[in-house]
């Protein structure tokens, strides 16, 4: 693309791909001297009021001096934004540097821009304007601007409605008929709040999209039955799709207009109506020439199930760019490549556009896949009868994302959000390309809605075809952060769908108290030891023999959920001989009864997989895939024939459920809580132990706390500080003296180590500290590392220090290798360490353990998000295994843990106040009594990392 010659480059980081409020994608871009026949060709589809809007005046044709000054910008004090869809601008914005009295200016003194907009009206409450303004408000915030002034007339209402929505802080003039608005840009918390509120809106819009279509092409459908698009055209006709359902296919002989039924065309083109949704199953080098067909006919979004992409290495990769690219020029946007296909059960689509050849029973629970035999495995886990955990609730939506290239986890979610059908969403995870951006919409998502994750690939790289940032930060912190995120992370795809059932069906537990009661005293006590080994606070199980019958496990369970001092029933139970089907019937339906009558705690069952307790206690709900010949036939054409299925069992009304003459299943009363079954105490437990842990964050979540304000804190001596210290270079570890200024700077204060070079410096040293005094080893394999013998403590006089001092030198070498220093002592108390560091994906993140080596070996640290309430820095210190030491342990005295909250908090809003801090380490901080003292502290400075999560929407890049 050719440049402007005037000031600067063309900026190509500004450009980018937006989601639009209907879900339909645009790409913004700097305007440039190439764009003036764009530039005309777009400003004569705007109609005459636009026109006069912008202009003041009627204004009907551009003139050349128009054209000239609208596509030549310096970008710096004059810039243009375009967005546009393919080759065509849809919208423009464009400010203008001023200065005193509203005049053109050049240069950093003047940081007041005027700003204008127009929008095609074809185009116009699709969030064009909003979109635009945030791209706009961030070019200009980098070149130095700070306020963006406008002027609008009275009557154009919708732009005054796009500056004042903003959440900017503004203020409002008339005057000769105008009203002038001026706004700041810096973010502010409400500005922040609506632009996450737009991007939730158009991503769950462009998902649903998806998700949801009225009409489906299925592309690459052979002739002849088998063959990947042929499958998943018989899938989707035979899962009773409710919209319009067509088969395309290149290579159809002339005059053939049908496919087993379905409407056939050589071409999408063809088709006489909309397409909301293709299915794309051809090989990958005729993808490009399917995509271009789509985006003539509109169609709105596609599947593409088709592999060789970035998964086949490079050359693929650069395959999946130009995929993505091609796509989202036509504003679309894509699931896959290599994807296994979506679902959804709603009874008003039951869309089953995937591989899996039978459609799921509709329920409560979202699953979202990036490996399609993952994919696989958790659709047979979730819908089997048997073997594992009954299943007790059906899908409300399937999306495999394959290579993730353009929808991802992170849209997906924010469909979820605010999907009425989906209670409890699961997901398999290999890779998180935007993990700063996952936990924000995951804590949100998880204050309304249980978030179950399972991540692979979590000791190695990803998968080939996924392309993410890499992150720094192991994967137990990764973990830990999404657990403060309110996500439940669990190891297995067992383990998932263990949860998923439990939580989608029951109650969220209260507490950590469980009852236990069943027939088996042995399998009572491995649940009662399941419970202590996850953190429960279980009562002694009871025991009802075997002799016990159906009315006494009613009656036990009945009393169990009325004791206030349970939060949680586990029933174990043991087949009675002889009784067969009839007596494990009666037992579900007794357990049922009990549990309905006290619906507010959870109920789970853990059985020995013989007989069928578990088949009976699902049997209203199970989650067996549907007969294939149940749904109704697809729409063909606009018209649709056979009868719609019956909503509660999948048949059709007079059929028989299984296709084999068994009745359907009856649905359990309204409100009743269908009661989860597994085959192992330890799992039943472990996933009781997450719905208590989800609930009891869920109760935290509703007080996150605050991050208090500290009068001491000199957060512009900072500033200046890390602005000279930064004009030395691109990125520095600080001095001794420097990290202790800026540290002071926050009400940080190290104590003071000085060098001790020869044996007559380190007394010298200790006269100015005064006695007692430590001497240190500080060389980089023994700092740190007291278990090592570099350290000598609680030196009274100068005879044990010179005597020390001889000691280190002739145990670990002359003083130029042992960097020794004298410091003053500090009160006894437990040594720990506090951590900073801003990793390039996840973010600022806190983290806090013990000292030494100890700690060290077990990986014993927590880890916050940054920036840290009061809540989060109590709950940190609370959260290491080691933490009684802190508290008392074993007749110890109890440590100012306030303080050393005090101290996290401190170092939290150094590094969220000065993103120039990557790094803050503080070993070690030892915690006495009363009061704490830091001994060793370090800091590196660094150009602040780019913070995508507060700058515009856009979607991730192609390149």
């Amino acid at each position: 693309m050719q440049t402007s010659s005037d000031r600067h480059e063309y900026p190509a980081h500004w450009e980018a791909d937006v989601v639009l409020r209907d879900g339909g994608t645009a790409r913004i871009r700097p305007i440039t001297v190439d764009d003036a026949e764009r530039l005309v060709s777009f400003y004569e589809q705007v109609s005459d009021e636009s026109k006069y809007y912008r202009f003041f005046a009627p204004y009907p044709r551009l003139s050349a001096k128009d054209v000239h000054r609208f596509t030549h910008h310096d970008f710096v004090d004059r810039v243009g934004l375009a967005a546009a869809v393919g080759d065509d601008f849809i919208g423009t914005v464009r400010y203008d540097r001023i200065g005193a009295g509203g005049r053109p200016a050049t240069g950093a003194e003047a940081d007041e821009a005027e700003v204008a907009f127009l929008v095609q009206d074809a185009h116009q409450g699709r969030g064009v304007a909003s979109a635009l303004l945030e791209h706009i408000a961030a070019v200009a915030r980098e070149r130095g601007i700070r306020r963006f002034a406008a002027e609008v007339l009275p009557a154009n209402t919708k732009m005054i409605k796009v500056f004042t929505d903003a959440g900017y802080r503004q203020k409002r003039s008339f005057e000769d008929g105008v009203v002038r608005l001026e706004f700041d840009l810096e973010p502010t918390d409400r500005s922040l709040a609506v632009q996450y509120a737009r991007e939730q809106r158009a991503e769950a819009r462009s998902v649903q999209r998806l998700l949801a279509p009225g009409a489906v092409a299925v592309i690459g459908t052979g002739r002849a039955p088998g063959g990947v698009g042929r499958s998943i055209l018989d899938n989707i006709r035979d899962g009773g799709f409710t919209g319009r359902l067509y088969a395309v296919n290149g290579a159809l002989p002339e005059g053939r207009k049908e496919l087993d039924g379905v409407p056939a065309f050589r071409s999408v083109r063809d088709i006489d109506g909309p397409v909301d949704l293709a299915v794309v199953a051809v090989p990958a080098e005729r993808v490009p020439e399917v995509v271009a067909e789509c985006g003539e006919h509109d169609v709105q979004g596609l599947v593409v199930i088709s592999a060789g992409y970035a998964e086949s290495g490079p050359e693929g990769r650069e395959r999946q760019r130009a995929l993505v690219r091609q796509a989202r020029s036509h504003g679309m946007r894509i699931i896959g490549p290599n994807s296994f296909g979506v679902i959804n059960t709603s009874p008003e689509v039951r869309l089953n556009a995937s591989l899996a050849p039978d459609m799921p029973r509709a329920g409560r629970i979202g699953l979202f896949a990036q490996s399609g035999a993952i994919g696989v495995a958790l659709l047979s886990r979730l819908h089997r009868r048997g073997g594992g955990v009954t299943g007790v609730t059906g899908l409300s939506t399937f999306v495999s994302s394959g290579n993730r290239a353009d929808v991802s986890g992170n849209d997906v979610l924010q469909y979820w959000y605010e999907d009425a059908d989906t209670d409890v969403a699961l997901m398999y995870l290999e890779s998180i390309g935007n993990p700063r951006k996952f936990t924000r919409l995951a804590r949100r998502t998880a204050a309304a809605k249980p978030l179950v994750v399972v991540q692979g690939a979590r000791h190695g790289a990803g998968p080939r075809g996924h392309t993410v940032r890499a992150t720094q930060l192991p994967h137990a912190t990764v973990s830990a952060l999404l657990r403060q995120a309110g996500v439940i992370r669990v190891d297995t795809i067992t383990e998932l769908v263990d949860a998923g059932l439990l939580l989608a069906r029951q109650p969220l537990p209260a507490g950590p108290r469980v009852a236990i009661l069943g027939n088996s005293e042995s399998l009572g006590l491995l649940t009662y030891d399941a419970c202590l080994a996850e953190g429960l606070r279980p009562h002694p199980p009871q025991d009802l023999t075997t002799a016990a019958s159906a009315a006494d496990f009613h009656a036990a369970l009945s009393r169990a959920l009325a004791d206030d001092s349970s939060d949680a029933v586990v029933v174990t139970a043991i087949p009675s001989v002889g009784e067969g089907s009839d007596g494990d019937a009666a037992l579900a339906e007794a357990l049922r009864s009990a549990a309905a009558e006290q619906p507010t705690k959870p109920v789970l069952v853990v059985h020995v997989e013989l007989g069928g307790l578990a088949e009976a206690l699902s049997a209203a709900t199970s989650t067996a895939p549907q007969p294939g010949a149940s749904g109704p036939a697809p729409k063909t054409g606009g018209t649709r024939t056979g009868e719609r299925a019956d909503p509660r069992t999948g048949a059709d009304e007079g059929a028989e459920a299984d296709g084999k003459g068994t009745p359907g299943p009856v649905p359990p009363p309204e409100g009743a809580h269908p009661i989860p079954a597994y085959p192992a105490a330890e799992r039943a437990v472990r996933a009781l132990a997450q719905a208590v842990a989800y609930g009891q964050w869920r109760r935290d979540a509703a007080d996150p706390g605050k991050v208090p304000e500290y009068e001491d804190i000199d957060e512009r001596g900072a500033a200046a500080l890390i602005k000279g210290l930064l004009a030395r270079g691109q990125g520095l570890t600080l001095t001794t003296d420097a990290t202790c200024e800026l540290l002071a700077a926050y009400g940080v204060h190290v104590h003071r180590a000085l060098p001790a070079p020869t044996p007559d410096a380190a007394p010298a040293a200790a006269r100015a500290l005064g006695y007692p005094v430590a001497l240190k080893a500080t060389a980089p394999h023994l700092r740190h590392r007291a278990d090592l013998g570099g350290v000598r403590l609680d030196l009274a006089d100068e005879e044990q220090l010179r005597r020390a001092y001889a000691e280190l030198t002739e145990l670990f070498g002359s003083p130029e290798e042992l960097r020794p220093v004298v410091q003053r002592m500090a009160p006894r108390g437990v040594d720990t360490v506090v951590r900073a560091v801003i990793d390039p994906a996840a973010g600022a993140v806190l983290s806090f353990g013990l000292a030494g080596a100890a700690s060290q070996l077990l990986g014993d640290m927590a880890h916050r998000l940054i920036p840290v309430t009061d809540r989060d820095a109590t709950s940190l210190v609370r959260s290491i295994r080691t933490a009684p030491l802190l508290f008392g342990w074993r007749g110890s005295a109890p440590v100012d843990t306030p303080a050393l909250e005090e101290l996290m908090l401190r170092v939290s809003r150094l590094v969220h106040d000065h993103p120039e801090v990557v790094a803050v380490t503080l070993e070690p901080v030892v915690v006495a009594p009363h009061g704490i003292s830091v001994l060793g502290a370090s800091v590196r400075l660094a150009p602040p990392p780019a913070r995508d999560d507060q700058g515009p929407r856009t979607l991730p890049p192609t390149y």
